[in-house]
């Protein structure tokens, strides 16, 4: 890395603003930052923070509604904060190049990949079809895309996550930019792929001496792959400075708070084990799930799966994409009937469930789902979202609906006054405290969370699995927590199962497996984790569920 010299990219003073409506408010506020050639400077905070709008501006790519206020912006020297959008077209790619965040939305569902990435090489330069085909299977090669011959002739819906976002970088790099704005890079995908692309972009950037300036609300991830680091909060910085400095000795509460909430592989106790007198609430018992494919084939999801869970316990269900995760817990909640073996709660097996017993059940079992943003009808009222399921399941009093709404509402720690707000005037953290209340409000004996704390902020997760602690001690509940997260689930989960491609390869105490996986893909999973490079002192747990 180099610390002297011109840097690539010099912002200074930089301002930029939103309008709604007839106002305008301003979100990052006198921002001021450098990135040099061949080094990578994180941009770090939660939500809201600005900075993605800082990156935006940048890259000249601010939404409609945006605007850069004033402050310059210098690329290799020249300030471009004030150029038209036709001048920074012709540098983005060829000087600059951009990352985004969601590998399923970025690429043109209608375009092949090599259609794609020729694109690019077309745009900026002047170079014919033959050169220009063969450049694009050399770059879908170069990110480690198999039989790039392949996929130059795929779509998008084609490839799984993690090559999309192989595509995306092969766009990024073509034209072996100075810059490279990596605005979340990783957010979507499975930790083991997480750990690929990052990789990839340090080989990149060592290969080509690209700067990367990182868009990152993971502590874990800057810690591990940055040489800078810069702290925002409500649009200004808080504190910037090498990335083992500023987190080895942190100046700013809101950096402390950040570092202190983050989930980490290294707890200071371990989690007491479960009481072999424990009832079971939970048992699965070679659970088999078959799904059938065109032209008579099947396809099997879910492979010989056993494991218990003792009642007031939490069990973590982890594994990648495709791992079978999901369909095991539709099983435990009776969505789907399984192919064969069982799923027993308090001894009733759901798969023999007709419907009007099941219907009953699923009192006992309630889901909380991964997207707080997706998974609240936005049409509805907090109160009416709430209060919904007493309405389907047992019709009771108004007094006495309002009464139950308003004692759980109040219990995830919201105020009574959200109840009539609109699900798109919360934020992610209020929205998934509704959800939690609309499966409590039935006053279940199981809570199903599949990745119910994946899509939040680092201190809003933490605020989650706090209540979640809370509310398992005060009403003795059950969870089946689902997650791709194993620092979460080590701060979290009392037993484990680990699923890869529909089968249980380890399974156990929560330390038992930590401590001594017995399978390969676990040490994969376990040594794929970001944040190793954290400091120890913040690599304490927040709360445990037991």
């Amino acid at each position: 890395m180099s610390t002297f010299g011109k840097p690539v990219l010099d912002v200074r003073d930089l301002h930029v603003s939103y309008s709604q409506g007839d106002s305008r408010t301003t979100v990052v506020h006198g921002v001021s930052f450098s990135v040099q050639p061949g080094e990578v400077v994180a941009l770090v905070g939660e939500s809201g923070s600005g900075k993605t709008s800082t990156a935006q501006a940048v890259i000249g790519l601010l939404p409609a509604n945006g605007r850069l206020e004033s402050g310059s912006i210098r690329l290799n020297g020249e300030d471009i904060s004030r150029w038209s959008a036709k001048r920074l077209r012709n540098i983005r790619g060829a000087v600059v190049s951009l990352i985004p965040q969601d590998p399923g939305n970025s690429l043109n569902p209608v375009l092949t990949v090599g259609a794609q990435v020729r694109e690019i090489l077309e745009l900026h330069g002047r170079i014919d079809r033959r050169d220009a085909d063969r450049r694009v299977i050399e770059l879908l090669a170069h990110v480690g895309l198999t039989d790039p011959e392949l996929r130059v002739r795929q779509y998008p819906h084609e490839l799984s996550g993690g090559m999309k976002q192989r595509v995306l970088i092969a766009i990024a790099i073509a034209l072996r930019p100075a810059l490279i704005i990596a605005d979340e890079p990783t957010s979507a995908l499975d930790v083991t792929v997480q750990r690929r692309i990052l990789d990839l972009i340090d080989d990149l950037r060592r290969e080509y001496g690209t700067a990367v300036l990182f868009v990152t609300h993971d502590l874990g991830v800057a810690a591990d792959r940055s040489d800078r680091i810069i702290v925002l909060q409500g649009g200004r910085i808080q504190e910037q400075g090498e990335t083992a400095a500023v987190l080895a000795a942190p100046e700013s509460a809101y950096t402390r708070k950040l570092l202190s909430d983050v989930p980490s592989l290294i707890i200071a106790q371990p989690r007491p084990a479960v009481e072999a007198s424990r009832a079971p609430a939970v048992v699965v018992r070679n659970l088999v799930q078959d799904f059938d494919l065109p032209g008579g084939r099947t396809y099997r999801a879910v492979d010989d799966v056993s494991f218990t869970v003792a009642r007031g316990t939490t069990h973590a269900i982890v594994g990648e994409s495709g791992s079978g995760k999901t369909t095991t817990i539709r099983a435990i909640a009776g969505f789907q009937k399984p192919t064969s073996g069982q799923t027993l709660i308090d001894d009733f097996d759901v798969g023999s469930l007709k419907s009007g017993s099941l219907r009953q059940f699923r009192r006992k079992v309630q889901l909380v789902y991964q997207n707080p943003w997706g998974s609240l009808d936005p049409r509805q009222t907090v109160r009416a979202i709430v209060e919904e399921p007493l309405l389907n399941f047992e019709p009771i009093g108004r007094a006495a609906r309002e009464a139950q709404v308003t004692a759980i509402i109040e219990r995830v720690g919201l105020p009574a006054g959200i109840l009539s707000r609109l699900p798109h005037a919360l934020s992610g953290g209020q929205r998934q405290r509704v959800a939690i209340a609309r499966a409590l409000v039935l006053e279940p004996e199981i809570v199903v969370l599949d990745e119910a704390v994946s899509a939040l902020d680092v201190t809003v997760q933490a605020q989650i699995l706090a209540l979640l602690a809370q509310l398992q001690r005060d009403l003795g509940l059950t969870y089946v927590f689902v997650s791709h997260d194993l620092a979460v689930v080590r701060q979290i989960a009392d037993t484990v199962s680990v699923l890869q491609n529909g089968r249980q390869v380890d399974h156990g105490p929560v330390e038992q497996v930590f401590n001594a996986p017995s399978s390969a893909y676990t040490r994969e999973l376990i040594a794929a984790i970001p944040g190793r490079k954290l400091p120890r002192a913040t690599a304490l747990s927040t709360g445990s569920i037991s």
